[in-house]
């Protein structure tokens, strides 16, 4: 080969490689770092990499970027940052944190998986975690493109609200698009507060679109899916919070006769272990949207007044 064209294929190559895109880092934690927090905070720790925690018990963290969160073994988020409402929270998603993954872990914690107040959190992956008693377990404000699959949820508790397995919502006049819920197992009993207000019902799985208290509520709350779900809930105290399998709801609609909620998919998802399988809000919603081939389908009409944070829901 002679020298120039040496120096061609030099050039190429060095193109090539400054071209290539830097792979993705694994970190773990208690090793590298001792806690989840440190380890999302640390300059090190970059877009795209994953956090491998466990096994033992860990507190969740304030996540401000997009990383893959992994727990290997029996890994525990017992503890974490407190809501404003003074509930304990697993992760708590904030901008940057776009396209998140959290998986392998089990939360025994009051809010397992929230993103903050008008953070439009998109892409997150929610998998293969269970959740324990959560007052609300995995809540999908504002974002879309979320994917909620293979958990298991056992049981929930009630605050004067809550009672919530998993929440796809808007209040603040967007569109929340895209979203999957699929093979999740929500199942066991809905623990009711002795002091609990009363009045609403707890659920497995909600669309919500908030125009109370001056919310802006929804633009469009569409093109999500609900499938192949397996919902099986009782109320301990059916007298004061009841239980509804999946509910869609337009709260205090000002213009009732456009739908927010619309061309949504629920269906074959197994509802036959709860006692009321569908709650529609306004029931012309079940024109707007596919609900078909639900096992144990029958419709009722949905109550979650305001009795908690903004209306029955945590922001």
């Amino acid at each position: 080969m002679n020298l120039r064209r040496f120096a061609a294929c030099l050039v190429i190559l060095i193109t090539i490689v400054c071209a290539s895109p830097v792979a993705a880092a694994d970190w773990s934690v208690p090793h590298d770092f001792p806690t989840i927090q440190e380890a999302i905070d640390s300059p090190e720790v970059a877009d795209g990499d994953r956090i491998v925690v466990g096994p033992g018990s860990f507190a969740g963290a304030r996540v401000t970027k997009s990383v893959q969160i992994q727990g290997v073994g029996r890994t525990v988020i017992s503890s974490g940052p407190v809501h404003p409402s003074g509930l304990v929270q697993g992760f708590r998603l904030f901008d940057g944190s776009d396209g998140t993954t959290i998986g392998h872990l089990r939360f025994e914690v009051d809010l397992p998986i929230i993103n903050a107040t008008f953070n439009h959190v998109d892409n997150v992956t929610v998998t293969q975690n269970t959740l324990v008693n959560p007052v609300q377990g995995i809540s999908d404000w504002l974002g879309s493109g979320w994917t909620i699959t293979h958990n298991d949820i056992v049981g929930l508790r009630t605050r004067c609200g809550g009672g919530i397995a998993i929440l796809i919502g808007d209040y603040s006049g967007g569109a929340v698009t895209g979203n999957v819920v699929a093979h999740n197992r929500i199942s066991g009993t809905v623990h009711v507060s002795p002091t609990d207000c009363g009045g609403y019902g707890a659920t497995g799985v909600v669309l919500y679109a908030d125009f109370r208290w001056g919310a802006a509520g929804g633009q469009d709350l569409a093109f999500n899916r609900v499938i192949e779900n397996a919902i099986s809930l009782t109320s301990d105290t059916p007298a004061v919070v009841d239980v509804v399998a999946i509910e869609l709801t337009e709260a205090e609609d000002p213009d009732p006769s456009i739908d927010v909620i619309h061309d949504n998919a629920i269906g074959f998802n197994d509802l036959r272990g709860t006692e009321g399988q569908l709650a529609l809000t306004p029931s012309a919603l079940g024109d707007s949207n596919d609900i078909s081939r639900n096992l144990g389908e029958n419709r009722g009409h949905g109550l979650r007044p305001a009795a908690f944070g903004l209306g029955g829901y945590v922001y």
